[in-house]
């Protein structure tokens, strides 16, 4: 693990989700909506949320499955709604 998050982007929890009635999911990167899951591709990341062992494992699922943040041009939003 500690080689997937050489900087330590994960500690700081950027990533979290919220699940509505329908089995929805929308996931959020320091607050802005970044990915929304439906139908298996949601029943999947929720089974592998469940399966995470501690926060930094459900920061690295969130991660994977929101695709392109990797690379070290991820930048923080400091209150700012653009």
């Amino acid at each position: 693990m500690n080689n997937i998050d050489k900087r330590k982007r994960l500690d700081d929890e950027p990533f979290n989700f919220r699940v509505t009635k329908e089995n929805t999911v929308f996931l959020n990167y320091y607050g802005r909506q970044v990915k929304v899951l439906k139908g298996t591709e949601a029943e999947k990341f929720l089974k592998r949320i469940k399966a995470a062992e501690n926060t930094t494992e459900e920061q690295l699922v969130m991660a994977k499955i929101t695709g392109n943040f990797k690379r070290g041009n991820e930048r923080k939003t400091e209150g700012k709604n653009d």
